[in-house]
């Protein structure tokens, strides 16, 4: 939670702040361009782009949604302008695995496998549901913020997260049984 005198002097042109700002959203605003755009480099750009935006257009911040409400709505926008531009992105990026305790290590390799196969299903999502999907589970925003932040009426992010999560249960089906 960001707090609100911090924004208030940011907004009044107080450059510490606006920084201080900027360092406090800064991992929640890759976090959501990373989880819709599907790649560490493209979630890079997209974030370094929505704070810029963020930055330059801070004075038209109105308190009649939530901060994060707003940044939400930014970071979105970014994403989804990078996937009209760029359809389809390949990561060459490698993650490692961690492990810290050898008796664990089988639990951490299933684990870490499991979070990859909800990743990829996340990625082979249509783009709406994606960003629907992250919003809700990745940045925790009730139905009510997506809405907002996706410019949408509520019935349809509920609709929409539905068919995402039927969507979602049935490639997880098959990554288990080896189909995808």
């Amino acid at each position: 939670m960001v707090d609100e005198q911090l924004i208030r002097s940011a907004q009044n042109g107080d450059r510490d702040s606006l920084v201080r700002l900027l360092e406090e959203i800064e991992h929640s605003v890759y976090r959501t361009a990373f989880y819709i755009v599907g790649n560490e480099q493209d979630a890079m750009d997209a974030s370094q782009e929505a704070l810029i935006r963020i930055y330059t257009k801070i004075d038209t911040y109105q308190e009649k949604a939530k901060f994060s409400t707003w940044v939400q709505r930014i970071v979105t926008n970014v994403c989804i302008d990078k996937f009209r531009k760029k359809k389809e992105t390949i990561s060459i990026d490698q993650h490692e695995l961690m492990l810290y305790d050898k008796q664990n290590v089988e639990q951490e390799v299933e684990r870490a496998g499991m979070a990859v196969e909800v990743r990829e299903a996340i990625k082979r999502l249509p783009d709406h549901q994606r960003t629907i999907v992250t919003l809700r589970y990745m940045q925790d925003l009730s139905y009510g913020e997506i809405a907002e932040v996706m410019n949408m009426p509520l019935n349809t992010v509920k609709s929409y997260l539905y068919r995402a999560r039927q969507q979602l249960q049935e490639l997880l089906h098959e990554y288990q049984k080896g189909g995808v």
